[in-house]
């Protein structure tokens, strides 16, 4: 008999008064009696009720919290409130037994961190559990989205000799012998006899491979793992994360803004519709944690509420310089609560702005654009007035940036020039640089940290709980 996922039997009645066989993890056994059993399909545990007067003793004391179990029995209306229906245990086989006074994972509350010590067996849990659920429906989400819309999926190199940001934080690829380190006549390392024969590190984004996919395909994206070597224990930080990248040729910076948005309520709606259970636990979870703060410290939207907000408000959409003017005039500005002050054009908008524009301002997502050109990237298309570039960066409650994007510089001369101005070396970017030769045209994309939209869908407040097993300074553990 093949076995039934419990989700199964709870959404359809076709299991009613039938002999099933599932499998799955203990958690819970009491009274020699009550199996509480979950495989993973679903928040909810069944309720499996042994015969223990008929059943071996020695085999009912290898049953205990953590153990894997195979159950044949009979799907019934349960007799107790907690629950409308459970099995009646016809037999069993217990498929690995738990050593119950270690296990990790006891029938109680743990903290995060603890849990994080323990990120082999932390989706035992109900919260892991729900968040891994909701991650895995996003990941679905996202490709769906772009497959309906005519994207193809690339897969760009995770090892490069590029750095797409310019920010110098990358994981350096290399088989050198740590111990004998080939240098050249100038004293420095000899990259020439590396193996790739030259410098290479783990890419912090594949939006520049992507870039020459859109300019041949048209619209692209990529979604897999990027790695940056930030030497920060943040909460919203990790060394291995991974983006989500689309490109469109022949579409500039308002396509791009309506792209994001779209995307966005796309993703944000399925999980709605399709991970209500998960949500409701994680809502309830959150609000128990709301009531032990300050008033004034608590959230005004609950979780389900938030991901509404966002559905149900079309985007706002200012300058940059109209926020910095938003800003400067507030009253946390002028009454110096901002823990960075607002005082001239040219000043990198912190969380705190951006949330006070979502959440006060407008009280809706915001999207602003045309950022001075000083704090963004050489790939970004430079204005006319050549202090600012077409940059968007969207904005969501509780968060601040989840987006961040721009139309591309499609001008050969004036990318040059972006990239002689920070102090990369063009020879590296030649082939980047060839796409402006050959058929040069309008084109824009966005990157979305997937971490970072699973901690707001999930209401996670740390980004090493989103993740499976995450990889930060001085943890590469699992």
């Amino acid at each position: 008999m093949n076995h039934i996922s419990i989700i199964d039997i709870f959404n359809s009645e076709d299991y009613f008064s039938k002999e099933v066989n599932i499998c799955g993890w203990v958690k819970t056994f009491r009274a020699n009696r009550f199996i509480a059993l979950n495989d993973g399909s679903s928040m909810k545990n069944i309720q499996c009720v042994i015969d223990f007067e008929n059943t071996d003793p020695d085999k009912l004391k290898k049953i205990s919290t953590g153990a894997a179990l195979s159950i044949n029995g009979e799907v019934v209306n349960s007799q107790g409130s907690k629950q409308s229906i459970e099995i009646q245990v016809n037999n069993f086989e217990i498929l690995g037994e738990s050593d119950a006074e270690v296990y990790p994972i006891q029938p109680k509350k743990h903290s995060f961190e603890f849990l994080r010590e323990n990120a082999h067996l932390r989706t035992r849990t109900n919260t892991f559990s729900a968040v891994m659920r909701i991650r895995s429906s996003l990941s679905f989400a996202v490709h769906n989205y772009f497959n309906l819309n005519g994207f193809y999926y690339v897969h760009t190199p995770i090892i490069t000799a590029s750095d797409a940001e310019g920010a110098g934080e990358q994981f350096r690829v290399t088989t050198l012998d740590m111990k004998n380190i080939p240098v050249d006549e100038s004293g420095t390392i000899d990259f020439k006899k590396d193996f790739f024969g030259k410098e290479t590190n783990l890419t912090v984004s594949g939006q520049l491979e992507a870039e020459a996919f859109a300019m041949s395909l048209g619209k692209v994206y990529t979604f897999g793992p990027t790695f940056r070597a930030e030497n920060s224990n943040t909460s919203r930080h990790l060394s291995e994360f991974w983006m989500i990248e689309p490109e469109v040729a022949f579409m500039d910076i308002n396509g791009n803004m309506k792209l994001a948005e779209d995307f966005l309520k796309y993703i944000i709606d399925y999980v709605l519709k399709n991970n209500s259970e998960d949500l409701e636990f994680l809502e309830t979870r959150l609000l128990n944690e709301e009531k032990q703060k300050p008033q004034n410290e608590r959230n005004e939207l609950s979780l389900i509420e938030k991901l509404n907000f966002v559905l149900e408000n079309e985007f706002k959409v200012i300058t940059y310089t109209e926020a910095i003017d938003i800003l400067r005039n507030c009253k946390p500005n002028k009454k110096k609560k901002f823990k960075y002050l607002i005082s001239e054009w040219g000043a990198d908008l912190q969380s705190e702005h951006e949330r006070f524009l979502v959440e006060k301002e407008f009280k809706c997502p915001v999207v602003i654009y045309n950022y001075p050109a000083k704090i963004k990237s050489f790939y970004m298309k430079l204005n006319e007035d050549g202090r600012t570039v077409r940059a968007m960066d969207i904005l969501f409650p509780g968060i601040g940036e989840i987006v961040g994007g721009s139309q591309r510089e499609e001008r050969l001369d004036v990318l040059l020039n972006r990239i002689e101005e920070i102090g990369i070396d063009k020879k590296e970017l030649w082939w980047y640089t060839d796409l402006r030769k050959y058929g040069t045209a309008v084109h824009s994309g966005f990157g979305l940290g997937f971490e970072r939209l699973v901690m707001f869908v999930t209401g996670m407040s740390n980004i090493r709980d989103v993740i499976p097993f995450p990889r930060t300074p001085q943890n590469a553990e699992f």
